[in-house]
């Protein structure tokens, strides 16, 4: 009798720990966050560019255990998006889904752990009710934020590639990375936490500050660089290279720029030998790189209406061809931080 007990003790054990394995194995299917404070389910799930509509009950059946009164959010507390991340044949070579890159672009294979560890702040200049520089071609008006938020998408994707943690700090909703030659200029970026851009410049700036230094005090002991990107706009016939600013007291910002502006110039000698590179790299005291806590990077990516700096923006290739020389340039200097 004693020994059927015991049998039987073994078994319900051993059910129970096959049933937490199970569960366990179901919740790494998924991707895990984190709320800010204050935030509940809906604006959670919209930071992630999903729609409540379609996502809500599904994230309270997934949570129903770690929700708080009234299907609150508790600070601190992982919960699963009701997106699942998926396995490859390889246990070494997974796949992440991430909405905000649109359809064609969700699902990132990651490659290797160059970047773990790291820590990015991507952000395209402008958006919201402040287009930016305008350029005109071929009767279609060309938008510097639609542009300079292209890029940033195909960065951050990158880095994310590299195991990079990534947070795009200019959002859209509904443009995730788009191959077109002309991209339609909206107004409904945020930034990051789902806030409405300000039109006041100043305001602006300060809404992305304050975001991102909310965020770093998580990482203070962390590599983190912010880069910024941007559109020039200069007389037709005056074409800029990529130019890089950094903060004139940072030795590390002076740093990061000089090995992204160096990677861009071995980059073009490699694919045109005979163009030239007429980049520059230079101190400036511009409000995002004096008031932002991580070491950063601002950059001007050409001139919106001159014709060759034009087909830096349109050409699809070109764009994918920018993000990936600064995603080397970045992988350089996270190398370097730790020599």
């Amino acid at each position: 009798m004693k020994n059927t007990i015991l049998r039987i003790k073994y078994v319900w054990l051993l059910m129970l720990l096959l049933m937490f394995i199970a569960d366990l194995a179901k919740a790494q299917d998924y991707i895990k966050v984190t709320p800010e404070k204050g935030e509940g389910a809906f604006a959670l799930l919209r930071r992630y560019n999903l729609d409540p509509t379609d996502y809500f009950e599904a994230f309270i059946e997934l949570n129903k255990n770690k929700l708080g009164e009234d299907l609150s959010l508790k600070t601190g507390q992982t919960y699963l998006l009701p997106v699942k991340a998926e396995s490859t044949s390889s246990p070494d070579n997974e796949t992440g889904v991430f909405p905000i890159f649109g359809k064609d672009y969700e699902k990132i294979e990651f490659k290797d752990n160059s970047l773990q560890g790291a820590i990015f702040y991507i952000i395209s200049g402008h958006g919201g009710p402040d287009p930016g520089a305008i350029g005109k071609k071929s009767g279609h008006t060309l938008c510097e934020d639609e542009y300079a938020y292209d890029i940033a998408l195909r960065l951050a994707r990158n880095l994310l590639e590299h195991n990079a943690t990534v947070y795009l700090i200019t959002r859209d909703p509904n443009d995730g990375i788009r191959d077109e030659r002309y991209l339609k200029c909206d107004k409904d970026e945020n930034c990051w936490g789902d806030k409405n851009i300000p039109i006041n410049q100043t305001r602006r700036l300060r809404q992305r500050v304050d975001a991102i230094n909310a965020i770093s005090k998580k990482y203070e002991s962390s590599y983190q660089r912010s880069v910024e990107l941007h559109v020039d706009s200069r007389y037709e016939k005056q074409n800029v290279d990529i130019f890089f600013y950094y903060h004139p007291n940072s030795k590390k910002g002076k740093a990061l720029n000089e090995t992204l502006y160096k990677t861009i110039r071995e980059k073009y000698k490699e694919v045109q030998p005979n163009r030239g590179y007429k980049g520059s790299v230079s101190a400036r005291n511009l409000y995002m790189i004096r008031h932002a806590n991580p070491v950063s990077s601002y950059i001007e990516l050409g001139n919106i209406n001159h014709e060759r700096d034009q087909r830096r923006l349109l050409e699809v290739d070109n764009r994918q061809a920018i993000a990936n020389w600064l995603t080397l340039g970045l992988i350089i200097d996270y190398e370097n931080s730790r020599k």
